[in-house]
């Protein structure tokens, strides 16, 4: 199987299209009005911002997005480069002042005062400061990635290429620019956080990925969304109930190995306090009788054993042996 053979066609494709026209457009026009080290300045920003865009497309024509629908890994690292690495491009590559005056002087002007002036237009720029404030872009940002991974919203985008490519796709991108306004100078756009506001906004979002990154793996035992069921190798492997239940079985006999092994020198002991016990209750009984008849048994003994020929036993009680001597 060939999987570098399945490209796809993207609405975006049309986008992209549609952007770099009018951003070459205000190229030129801002071309004819600036000094030559400004224009290549701009020139060298534009090769940033269609980095962007091609990456964007990228993601969203080749086998990335084919196979995005077969594997649930592919489809994560389709996520990351739509919502984190093309928005960065894009931001750097600062296209706001050449898409401006790609529109023609009067139209540009009398929107210019519309949106700036009017009453009317007084709620979008409400909007527009809620949506650049800093901690609002954040938390933006990570609400809608963590939305957009809850198995309702995924499947729906699954099952609805239209809710997948221009609301979830869209939402992706359009966040991913507003958070890293934040943190990237964008001419003549400036963030609205300062430098340790940029670090905690990069840590704290780095925590929210990777917390939704180990439940949607590590985590868990099964996969939370049904369109992933049919593939072997996307839910988590875990001991089931059989097997967990099964394994204390050996682990129980390990242990008990261990008590056996833990037991053996104190069962010794015991074994040696009982011996001793008796040998000291046969030499306080061999103490009690009197001096002749411990002599009689003496002298028995060595009788017998010279009668047989044999060597003489060894001695249970060799303690005992040493008294009966001394005695």
């Amino acid at each position: 199987m060939n999987y570098l053979a399945q490209w796809s066609f993207d609405p975006f494709v049309v986008v992209c299209a549609g952007i770099v026209l009018l951003h070459e457009r205000g190229l030129a026009r801002l071309a004819r009005r600036s000094r030559p080290e400004r224009t290549r300045a701009r020139r060298r920003r534009a090769l940033v911002f269609y980095a962007g865009l091609a990456l964007l497309l990228l993601t969203v024509t080749s086998p990335i997005h084919y196979w995005a629908g077969d594997y649930f890994f592919v489809h994560m690292i389709e996520h990351i480069l739509i919502m984190f690495f093309a928005p960065i491009l894009i931001v750097a590559g600062a296209p706001w002042l050449p898409l401006v005056h790609a529109l023609p002087v009067g139209l540009r002007r009398s929107a210019g005062r519309a949106l700036l002036l009017s009453g009317w237009a007084a709620p979008l720029r409400a909007l527009g400061r809620l949506f650049t404030n800093g901690v609002v872009a954040v938390a933006l940002y990570n609400l809608v990635m963590c939305v957009w991974h809850l198995p309702i919203a995924f499947d729906a985008a699954e099952t609805d290429q239209a809710i997948h490519i221009w609301l979830m796709h869209g939402s992706f991108l359009v966040s991913g620019v507003l958070f890293w306004l934040q943190v990237i100078p964008s001419y003549p756009i400036r963030p609205r956080l300062g430098w340790p506001g940029r670090i905690a906004a990069i840590f704290v979002t780095d925590c929210v990925m990777f917390v939704l990154a180990m439940a949607l793996s590590i985590l868990t035992a099964h996969s939370w969304y049904p369109v992933y069921d049919h593939l072997p190798g996307v839910t988590l492997s875990l001991p089931s109930p059989t097997s967990s239940s099964a394994r204390p079985s050996s682990g129980s006999a390990v242990t008990s190995g261990r008590s056996r092994r833990s037991s053996g020198p104190s069962a010794g002991r015991s074994r040696s306090r009982a011996r001793r016990a008796r040998c000291s209750s046969t030499s306080s009984g061999a103490r009690l009788a009197s001096p002749s008849a411990r002599l009689r048994v003496r002298d028995r003994r060595r009788v017998a054993v010279r009668s047989s020929g044999a060597s003489p036993p060894a001695s249970a009680c060799p303690r005992a042996v040493r008294r009966d001597a001394v005695d």
